[in-house]
Parts: structure tokens; C-alpha cells; sequence
């Protein structure tokens, strides 16, 4: 099988080019392993990658136009000419290896962390299980990056826009019966930028090997924002 990867080395290089390689398909191969042996036939070669199970979200990558994470993609799935690039809207550091900075920064920025006013109980925090189901769907994320790299809102204002990994786990906290800084969390999402470039094209849906939805997330957080407002 014919693969397209894309090649690029900012320090000794001008520019980006495809190069081709031909791996054996082997039964129940994931695009992760056809990566592999592109390593073994080329050193120079460098993605990221690490679990092999869907976990870790560090072999994220953009084949034939959609971000995926390739140790779950089979191989046989995809249509070819098979091409593998980096995530898209991220600086390049070498081949499909991203500067992801920005993502985890606007990920700290929505302060992904319970906040209590009151003094910690001395048993655990009680939920019932109504309250703990609020939180399916969202506490899954592993931070790969696939659905903030397919946001168009996200490349042309990633410093900006909070982008869907982000939002998705701002409504994470703000859904957590156990948070008690709705107000400040609603207070920090204030403005046209941070919230409210989202354009609800889903992109991110598509995209998360979750299956996910930070869109709805987002639709969320701005009901909340509604009734906080009225």
C-alpha cells in the first residue's frame, strides 16, 4: 500500500514536500503501525505517538483531509492515495509533529480544575447519580487536539477563541455539582472571542475519536450565560 506523508524540517528546509512510501498491509493493521514501519524504512521520519490504544492522544494526525488519531484508524478504512499530514492551523516543529502550546494554554485557560469557596469536607464530595450523569460525554476527553485542529475558528484566532477541547471542558466544571464558581467561570467567557466564535459548524463533532460533542457543550455554556443574563 502507497502512502503520502508529509515532510518537513524548518531548519533545513524551505519548504514542505510530500514524500512516498510503500508499506506492506498486514490484517488488523491501524495507520499507527503503516507510521511504524515508515520509521523503519526512513529514521528521519518523526511523528508523535506512545499508548497505541486510543488513550493518550498524542498520535493525532490529518489523513486524507480529517484529523484522526492513528493507532485507532484502521488502515484498510481509509481510500488511497492515502495522505498523512499534520494537524492543520499548528506551527509545524518536524514532519507531523505540531507546536500544540497554544491548544494546552487556552485548555489551562478555562481553569480545568474544581473550585470550591467553601472548606473541603472531611469525607469525599457527595454526588447523586443524576448529578454525576451531567458529566458523560464530557470528562472523556483526552486532549488530543483533533477537534480544536478542524475548528476554522480556531486557525485564524487561536489566541483568541477558547476552541471546542477547551469549551468542552469549561462546561465539564460548570455542569460538576461539586464547582462553585459559576459565576466567574461564566464571568471569564465573556467577550466575542473566547465563547462566541463558535459558528456551530461542527467540525469538532466530526472529528472526535470520542465521539464527543463539544458543540452542544458550547450550546450549553450560552443557555447558562441566557439565564445567568435575565
Amino acid at each position: 500500500m502507497k502512502l503520502d506523508v508529509y515532510r518537513y524540517n524548518p531548519e533545513q528546509q524551505e519548504k514542505p514536500r510530500m514524500q512516498s512510501f510503500e508499506v506492506e498491509l498486514q490484517p488488523g493493521m491501524m495507520l499507527r503501525d503503516a507510521l511504524l514501519e515508515i520509521k523503519r524504512q526512513d529514521e528521519s521520519f518523526t511523528f508523535r505517538h506512545s499508548c497505541g490504544e486510543g488513550v493518550c492522544g498524542s498520535d493525532g494526525v490529518n489523513v486524507n483531509g480529517s484529523n484522526c488519531l492513528a493507532c485507532i484508524t484502521p488502515i484498510e478504512s481509509l481510500k488511497e492515495p492515502i495522505q498523512v499530514r499534520p494537524f492543520p492551523g499548528r506551527p509545524v516543529i518536524r514532519d507531523l509533529v505540531v507546536d500544540m502550546s497554544q491548544f494546552y494554554q487556552q485548555y489551562h485557560n478555562v481553569k480545568p480544575w474544581l473550585i470550591r469557596k467553601e472548606p473541603d469536607p472531611e469525607i469525599e464530595f457527595l454526588q447523586s447519580p443524576h448529578e454525576r450523569a451531567q458529566l458523560d460525554g464530557l470528562y472523556e476527553c483526552i486532549l488530543c487536539g483533533c477537534c480544536s485542529t478542524s475548528c476554522p475558528s480556531f486557525w485564524w484566532n487561536p489566541e483568541k477563541y477558547h476552541g471546542p477541547a477547551a469549551l468542552l471542558q469549561a462546561w465539564r466544571f460548570l455542569a460538576d455539582s461539586r464547582d462553585q464558581a459559576t459565576d466567574e467561570r461564566l464571568d471569564a467567557l465573556e467577550g466575542p472571542y473566547k465563547l462566541f466564535r463558535c459558528h456551530t459548524i461542527m467540525n469538532c463533532v466530526e472529528a472526535c475519536p470520542k465521539q464527543l460533542n463539544p458543540t452542544k457543550a458550547i450550546g450549553q455554556i450560552k443557555k447558562l450565560m441566557l439565564r445567568k443574563g435575565i
